[in-house]
């Protein structure tokens, strides 16, 4: 399969089962994940460690999706949310996307979320877990 773009370079055999191959050989397959280089990983991943706001947040989210078919969804945790490790930050599982993709993203948003403690506090306020109190 030709792409007219550049697509993410093969992980070291062994290292990753993200079914790049697979994706690659299906005429049907959705290759946006592909667009996910390394160096396009790196740029993601600053701009998630440095959002804004909540809406910033969510603007990446729908962007990630709709460019690149990475669904992220963030909700906050069974138990109690003391830190932003109290958040499920999980990414819908699909072929192409690299195991290192999935660790270094949520990483990522976590960091943010870190940096800036009113986005964790408005995230958790759109879910209704404060009971308007703040």
């Amino acid at each position: 399969m030709s792409t007219s773009f550049p697509i993410r370079e093969e992980c070291p055999p062994g290292a990753c089962q993200c079914g790049r191959d697979v994706l690659l050989g299906d005429p049907q397959g959705d290759t946006r994940i592909l667009m996910l280089t390394k160096a396009e990983e790196k740029k993601l991943v600053a701009r998630l460690e440095n959002i804004e706001s909540l809406e910033d947040l969510q603007r990446m989210q729908s962007r990630m999706a709709a460019q690149l078919g990475m669904v992220v969804t963030i909700t906050p945790g069974a138990g109690e949310v003391r830190t932003v490790r109290g958040f499920n930050i999980e990414i819908e599982d699909r072929p192409g996307l690299c195991s290192k993709t999935r660790q270094t993203v949520p990483a990522a948003i976590r960091r943010g979320l870190d940096r800036r403690p009113e986005i964790a506090w408005a995230l958790l306020d759109s879910q209704d877990l404060l009971g308007g109190l703040f």
